[in-house]
């Protein structure tokens, strides 16, 4: 524990802050995650549904500095890859982007 009080109330603002930032970053990768399933299971109607919402929550994220601008448009693009090898080649076509190898 902290002994100087500078330490201490910097500590409680840490606490503070992990408790707002942690829910956004946890949805972000829940729906990843499950996007990745519906991806690799081929259910392309649900997942053309859900894309926006995740696209508006990846962007929230970086907006917010809880996702580094790079890092959120890789998650993007890797979606949107995901998508049209899908719509192109079916599921075996989408193993590779899934799992993040270049190409």
């Amino acid at each position: 524990m902290p002994v100087i009080q500078s330490a201490k109330k910097q500590m409680r603002q840490d606490i503070k802050r992990r408790a707002r930032n942690h829910p956004l970053k946890s949805e972000v990768k829940t729906l990843m995650k499950n996007e990745l399933k519906l991806i690799k299971g081929g259910k392309l109607e649900d997942i053309k549904k859900n894309l926006p919402h995740i696209y508006s929550v990846i962007d929230t994220a970086c907006k917010k500095h809880l996702l580094h601008k790079n890092t959120a448009a890789r998650k993007k693009s890797r979606l949107a890859l995901a998508l049209a090898a899908l719509e192109k080649g079916g599921v075996k076509a989408v193993a590779g982007i899934v799992a993040g190898e270049s190409k």
